[in-house]
């Protein structure tokens, strides 16, 4: 009897992914790479790139490119796309400082990237916070929220068409908290922060345009990075990075029904889960585990490879479905069309697996990026 829910829930999967989003966007970093476990800023970088990614296609196809700031700092959930798909939001957390061009300096820019140009096209560059870093818009695509990783802050901005414009912060009472994602429920009427450096997730209230901080805050587990709300809204997952020691991480539930909401259920996934994405349908959380492939190879806790790590949803509890071998310093994840999409920092590069009633398979495709491919989304409705 399990195995046939499995099977009718990758089913349903296939269906609402291929009805839903069209494109993925993913954010490319040139400015840093990572040589045998050290993180290092690339002399005279190529500007960063932003590449839109059509997944009406299997195996999906690249169908446009643009330069746009872009960052691998921070969780891989630096892009946002409209529920029509129009635009995109991409945040740039650290920029080349001026002061010398061998360090990194948190930046606060945020492109707004018309994707219905061909080739796409920036058509403003905005102020979000220092450090900008995860950033969503809500369904009904007027409101966008972004985590200002070196303020402490989460920026708000609201969206009339394809214009994007600033409408005040979010004190979070704490300037190195480290706000890393904000994710918005589907009814827009409640947004989650994780706050990596105090191991903290916050709630923010919803009004219109008027976002205030709860006071209200939970606790998963050490450095809460990445967030996600599944459909159809009853639960939320965070992705636990730990502290980079070799020690297993975590990721966590938050029962988004309870009153105050709570965190209701934690599993061991491997070291530093650095992705984390809800199927569309709420069936699937896909997680990208480094799994220690981003550690010098001398260290005890090295493996060659990542891990991407597929958890079935079973009401509130999480149970492991598959798992599949990647890159390197492997970043972000989306679904598509019956397939997931994993960003492969260290061979630039996404990787493309098909997923179906049988489980998850790696399709062979390779998607070659013009930079390190540091986010990636879809549109939500």
């Amino acid at each position: 009897m399990q195995a046939l829910r499995f099977a009718v829930c990758a089913a349903g999967l296939v269906c609402a992914a291929s009805a839903s989003a069209q494109i993925a966007v993913s954010a490319n970093d040139n400015k840093a790479v990572l040589e045998n476990g050290v993180v290092k800023v690339v002399p005279n970088p190529r500007p960063d790139t932003v590449t839109l990614i059509n997944l009406a296609s299997s195996p999906p196809v690249m169908i446009g490119e643009v330069e746009a700031p872009a960052s691998v700092v921070g969780p891989p959930l630096s892009v946002a796309i409209a529920p029509d798909e129009s635009i995109a939001l991409v945040t740039s957390a650290m920029k080349i400082s001026p002061a010398d061009p061998t360090k990194q300096v948190p930046d606060n820019r945020m492109s707004v990237i018309d994707l219905t140009a061909r080739p796409p096209k920036v058509l403003a560059v905005v102020e979000a916070g220092l450090g900008a870093a995860g950033v969503s818009i809500n369904r009904a695509g007027n409101l966008a929220l972004v985590a200002d990783r070196s303020a402490g802050t989460v920026s708000v901005f609201t969206i009339a068409g394809k214009t994007v414009t600033p409408a005040g912060k979010v004190d979070l009472g704490a300037p190195n908290s480290g706000p890393s994602h904000v994710v918005i429920s589907p009814d827009g009427r409640t947004a989650l922060v994780t706050r990596d450096n105090d191991h903290k997730i916050s709630v923010l209230a919803i009004d219109g345009t008027n976002v205030t901080y709860t006071k209200r805050d939970l606790n998963a587990g050490l450095r809460p990075y990445g967030i996600d709300i599944c459909a159809p809204g009853n639960i939320a997952v965070v992705a636990n990075i730990g502290l980079g020691q070799g020690d297993h991480d975590t990721v966590s539930v938050i029962d988004l029904t309870l009153k105050p909401v709570r965190v209701v259920e934690t599993i061991t996934v491997g070291q530093t889960p650095e992705g984390i994405k809800c199927s569309p349908d709420g069936s699937f959380v896909a997680v990208v585990v480094m799994n220690g492939s981003n550690k010098p190879a001398s260290s005890p806790f090295y493996n060659a490879n990542g891990k991407l790590v597929l958890y079935q949803v079973n009401g509130k509890t999480l149970m492991k479905y598959a798992e599949a071998p990647i890159g390197n310093w492997s970043q972000g994840v989306a679904f598509g069309g019956g397939q997931v999409l994993v960003q492969n920092m260290v061979q630039r590069e996404i990787q493309v697996f098909r997923l179906d009633t049988k489980g998850l398979f790696d399709t062979g495709t390779r998607l070659k990026m013009s930079g390190g491919p540091a986010g990636i989304r879809t549109a939500e409705r």
